[in-house]
């Protein structure tokens, strides 16, 4: 009877999965996104950056020398950097409602809000006497064109984001549920039926779980709690196919547990290290799952020893997706680092809190 609403409840869950158009998925994903997302380091720095190689060239006309360009560079900065951070400052602030406008209407705001944050820098340089006369209309078409290009490249991370998270989901799908995996589990569960049919139950419940989280997921982030326990959902059946050839050590801060991460990234990584370090050995492996909170950093590793040092060669992909996910949700403040060192292959991510 248990199985019976395991199994119905996986069904009812797939079946509304599977009867959403897949050209909706991608409006789901941009109905989560804000344009004006301006929040985050990486964007920070990004137009920062630009903005002063734009005021650099500038500089270069009229400049003779390289002490009149450093001086014309000086002058533009302190009216651009100032003007930059006030928009940044403003469109952040504002996201949420700018986020509900059309996207008509979302340009014209950025544009304007450019136009009005550059006639804040060169009024600084009009009180600081520096501007004489002021280039009022100049500065504020100039505010506006540089705003322009910036609403355009959050424009472009946004839709990005759209592709790049479908893609991700679906090829994170294919990972999961591949034919050999889920049947090993069904023959599996099929032995176990007559001779301990309370670990079968248990095996459909993980199983039941494991489904449920990659049909279903559509949310762009979710605690690290919720990954350790679908980590800990697809380790308890490997463990009834493997025995004690495989062997887990958990070790969890809880503290770290409310940190976002994409979905479906910690159980990829939590495979390919039975993938690569249970399967082709025939004492089998140790595979270690970590969490630790640093200050405002959370920590995750996760470890396994390989057969000979270095087990059988994957193509990476899973890899490369989590890097890629990881990236498009944390931007510079996610970090991803693998490496195999005498034996042990790890990967090691950091999430911001």
């Amino acid at each position: 009877m248990r199985d019976s609403r395991i199994l119905s409840s996986f069904e009812e869950s797939s079946h509304a999965d599977a009867t959403r158009p897949l050209a909706q998925m991608p409006e789901l994903v941009r109905a989560r996104d804000l344009v004006f997302d301006t929040c985050k380091v990486g964007v920070v720095l990004r137009a920062v950056l630009f903005v002063q190689a734009i005021a650099a060239v500038v500089g270069l006309f009229g400049a003779t020398t390289l002490l009149s360009w450093l001086t014309q560079m000086a002058l533009f900065t302190g009216a651009a950097l100032p003007a930059t951070l006030l928009w940044l400052l403003a469109v952040c602030v504002l996201k949420k409602p700018l986020g509900h406008l059309p996207m008509p209407a979302q340009w014209a705001s950025g544009v304007a809000l450019g136009a009005l944050a550059a006639l804040y820098g060169c009024g600084l340089l009009v009180w600081m006497g520096l501007a004489d006369p002021a280039p009022w209309l100049g500065s504020a078409a100039a505010g506006a064109l540089v705003a322009t290009v910036l609403v355009a490249a959050l424009v472009w991370r946004t839709k990005a984001r759209t592709p790049a998270g479908t893609t991700a989901q679906l090829a994170e799908l294919q990972a999961r549920i591949r034919p050999h995996f889920l049947f090993n589990t069904l023959n599996t569960a099929i032995a176990l039926v007559r001779e301990e049919p309370a670990k079968a139950e248990n095996l459909l419940e993980d199983l039941s779980e494991l489904f449920r989280h990659a049909l279903a997921d559509t949310q762009e982030a979710v605690p690290l709690r919720q990954e350790l326990e679908l980590a800990e959902h697809y380790l308890a059946i490997e463990q009834l196919r493997f025995g004690e050839r495989l062997k887990v050590e958990w070790s969890i801060d809880e503290t770290a547990s409310k940190a976002m991460l994409p979905p479906l990234i910690l159980q990829p990584l939590v495979e390919n290290a039975v993938k690569h370090g249970v399967e082709p050995s025939p004492d089998g492996a140790m595979v270690r799952i970590s969490t630790q909170r640093r200050g405002n950093v959370v920590v995750i590793k996760v470890t396994n020893t390989v057969p000979a040092g270095s087990g059988r060669r994957g193509h990476g992909l899973a890899l490369n997706n989590v890097r890629q996910r990881l990236t498009l949700l944390h931007d510079v403040q996610g970090r991803f680092q693998s490496a195999l060192v005498n034996g042990v292959f790890q990967v090691r991510l950091e999430i911001p809190v």
